[in-house]
């Protein structure tokens, strides 16, 4: 007799539609939906960041030390990423992972907090250096990377990403990067640029960075789904197109 848990010869080869389906990866059959809006919207937000850092290495008369801040290295990170989706959106491939976009939104909201919440006077290093009557270029600088680089970033999280891809583990791994920059501030303030922050302000970022990741994944979770194009072809089911 035979094994009916065993898949026969003739039902591995078989060419109807169903069996058909039921074979093929719903991505090897699935359209390509190309995004332009996203696209567009996500490389003016990447020349944002690099208009920021520029104007802010403008001015600086070490340049090279504002690698750095945690300012600086966020926007750079947020600049790649940002040209690399929308190049996923402009010619129809898989979006980038969640998992690094929340991330990178999490690292832009932190200086951002530093930067309005914390005294003028008590400079970190996760923001960039103070002067006391900063330039036409610093003042366009401090604008694109506390405020419209961070606000587009969360726009497009809110507009232009399908809700819930944030998932609770990745909160311990969100807040590891700025905890090890906090302590490497502390331990090497010369390095890093900057004086070394009060215990006080120490305990602040710490638990800034530690809320933020779970804020992030919060609202994640309930947010409503923007108006994304729909695949028409059904994910799981073998039947034909809908």
């Amino acid at each position: 007799m035979s094994d009916p848990t065993r898949t026969s010869q003739s039902t591995r080869h078989a060419t109807d539609p169903a069996a058909a389906a039921a074979r093929t990866p719903a991505a090897a059959v699935a359209p390509t939906i190309r995004r332009p809006l996203a696209a567009a919207f996500r490389t003016g937000l990447a020349a944002a960041a690099l208009t920021g850092l520029v104007l802010a290495a403008v001015d600086d008369p070490a340049p090279a030390h504002l690698l750095a801040r945690f300012t600086v290295q966020a926007n750079l990170a947020v600049a790649l990423v940002s040209f690399c989706s929308a190049h996923r959106a402009w010619s129809g491939r898989r979006s980038v992972s969640p998992r690094l976009t929340g991330a990178l939104l999490c690292f832009l909201a932190l200086p951002v907090l530093v930067h309005h919440a914390l005294p003028a006077g008590d400079a970190t290093a996760f923001t960039l250096p103070g002067t006391g009557t900063p330039t036409a270029a610093q003042a366009l600088s401090h604008h694109l990377l506390y405020g419209l680089t961070p606000f587009a970033a969360l726009a497009d999280w809110l507009l232009l990403t399908a809700p819930r891809g944030f998932r609770l583990p990745c909160a311990w791994q969100w807040t590891a990067y700025p905890l090890l920059y906090l302590a490497f501030a502390l331990a090497f303030p010369a390095t890093a640029g900057a004086p070394p922050p009060t215990v006080t302000t120490a305990l602040t970022l710490a638990l800034a960075v530690c809320l933020l990741p779970l804020i992030a994944i919060g609202i994640d979770q309930v947010r409503p789904a923007p108006r994304l194009h729909k695949n028409r072809i059904s994910p799981t089911g073998i039947s034909p197109l809908k």
